[in-house]
């Protein structure tokens, strides 16, 4: 009997009892390699010693003071290693407790921002198909993942969604990957002539499409053209990092490799590593000179907002990345996983695209590898591969609806960025028997 009320009624889920680097052990004393970070969150494990140090110094200093009323040393601190790495002049941090709210946070000071300027008739956001922003209802408006969205739908505010960078489906055989990238942003240009530029307020989207449609990077070109778009109409960039920020791609800031700033990014998973709650939005100071200059504040906020203890675990985890190289960790897992993936799965009937950037990688699932028709969409495979997955102590990420939010299949792997050699060769060692196992039951 349980009193939570879990995501799933039904499940009987293991009960997490400790950690141990890149593993989780349940109470039973089983133990399970986290091949995908939870939701690409633990990027440094589940017991950092420097982490749960400052956690500790934290709560014996001060764990909470309302940002009402106070700021702290760490979000300071935090703020500014934030704003030193970011790319371009994204020198200003406004804090959250995670995901959705940053991106909640983002879409309402793109609107205020635009106010604070005397420019009232703007009130639309242009997003892509297959993204996901988060969960609130904003997110969730602007976020393309019809599973999510289909019964909320009537409370959910218009948005126009556009199509994502999608290569392995979408290219034509006449194009190259740089034509095919200018002609899909330049889907932009056409959703704002439609709706009328001077409405928009704002493009959203992720650099590298995490859980709704496994590890879709943008292709190159396409970000800066779409920076080009938003500026020649004079509407804000908004770039989603919660999952493929901090770190996760290779770089701190995905955007990075694209050679692209955009006017804000949303971040958290990656921020605090799971070990605190927290998320953010990185701000152009522009921007901020909007809101200084007018009214002097931003109508929003929330009770945990720059939490003390949250900020101290997050500028440990980052600290930690920077003093032990592990962006450079990262690149050197990455090939290394990548180069045993396409090893293993180079033939796979039911394998067709191993995809991705840093250790945000997907395997995408297809019934044909020739057609690239995908399973049925009632197969469940996602399921199968997740309890065979952890049967045999691997966590993993495989989800549906990958191509339109009913068909398709993927797994997305998110592996923390201390793993070894070995544990790498772990992960996809135990990934290819599970996918074996799952396969066997179709």
């Amino acid at each position: 009997m349980t009193h939570v009320f879990h995501r799933h009624c039904h499940s009987n889920l293991p009960v997490a009892a400790s950690g141990d680097g890149p593993y989780i052990i349940d109470k039973q004393g089983n133990r399970y390699l986290d091949g995908c970070s939870g939701a690409a969150v633990s990027s440094l494990g589940h017991n950092h010693p420097a982490v749960l140090d400052a956690i500790r110094n934290q709560l014996q200093s001060i764990p909470y003071a309302h940002s009402g009323f106070f700021t702290s040393e760490p979000a300071e601190q935090l703020a500014s290693l934030l704003a030193d790495k970011a790319p371009g002049d994204l020198n200003r941090v406004y804090y959250t407790s995670g995901g959705s709210e940053a991106v909640e946070a983002a879409l309402k000071m793109a609107r205020q921002y635009f106010l604070e300027q005397g420019d009232t008739q703007r009130q639309y956001f242009i997003a892509r198909r297959q993204s996901y922003h988060g969960n609130t209802l904003g997110a969730l408006a602007v976020g393309g993942n019809q599973w999510r969205r289909e019964q909320f739908d009537p409370l959910l505010s218009p948005v126009q969604h556009i199509a994502p960078c999608y290569s392995y489906r979408d290219q034509r055989d006449d194009e190259t990957e740089t034509e095919y990238g200018l002609r899909i942003a330049n889907e932009l240009e056409q959703a704002l002539l439609e709706t009328g530029a001077e409405k928009v307020l704002a493009f959203i989207a992720e650099p590298v499409v995490g859980a709704t449609a496994g590890a879709l990077p943008a292709v190159p070109g396409y970000l800066k053209r779409i920076r080009e778009i938003c500026d020649r109409y004079g509407i804000l960039l908004i770039l989603d990092e919660v999952m493929c920020g901090m770190g996760r791609t290779g770089s701190l800031f995905a955007c990075e490799q694209d050679d692209v700033v955009p006017d804000m990014i949303t971040v958290a998973k990656g921020l605090g590593a799971g070990y605190q709650p927290i998320g953010g939005v990185l701000v152009r100071e522009p921007i901020y000179q909007a809101f200084a200059r007018g009214s002097g504040f931003f109508q929003h906020g929330h009770t945990y907002m720059a939490h003390p203890t949250a900020c101290a675990a997050a500028l440990a985890v980052q600290q930690t990345i920077e003093q032990d190289q592990l962006l450079t960790r990262v690149n050197q897992l990455s090939s290394h996983i990548f180069s045993h993936l396409n090893e293993v799965f180079s033939d796979h009937p039911n394998v067709g695209d191993i995809r991705g950037r840093g250790l945000l990688i997907g395997l995408e699932l297809v019934a044909d590898r020739e057609t690239k028709q995908p399973l049925p969409a009632d197969s469940n495979i996602h399921q199968l591969i997740k309890q065979s997955a952890m049967q045999r102590g691997l966590m993993c990420y495989p989800m549906p609806g990958t191509i339109d939010g009913k068909r398709g299949h993927h797994i997305l792997l998110a592996p923390p960025y201390i793993l070894s050699d070995l544990q790498a060769d772990e992960l996809v060692g135990k990934l290819q028997l599970s996918l074996q196992d799952a396969c066997k039951q179709l």
